[in-house]
């Protein structure tokens, strides 16, 4: 995989803690930062292929034979005598 160099400013508190964390992964900050973003980018993949799948599965829904008429009234469906 080919890559690229990118700067990004980090607040001073929140880099510390990430030096601390690469040290206890035994990882560099960069590769910790890489594998973040992967992971990040692979969801968001996978969240598409999914909201696809279903949409196109609510594309092709069944007919329940009733031919979009309604043959009950909602009072009957929720008579409380």
């Amino acid at each position: 995989m080919e890559t690229q160099n990118i700067t990004l400013a980090v607040p001073k508190d929140v880099l510390r803690r990430i030096k601390h964390l690469a040290v206890q992964k035994d990882k560099s900050v960069s590769r910790m930062l890489t594998e973040a973003l992967i992971e990040l980018v692979v969801r968001e993949d996978q969240y598409m292929q999914a909201r696809t799948h279903h949409s196109d599965m609510l594309a092709q829904v069944r007919d329940l034979g009733t031919e979009g008429r309604i043959a009950y009234a909602r009072e009957d469906l929720h008579d409380r005598k």
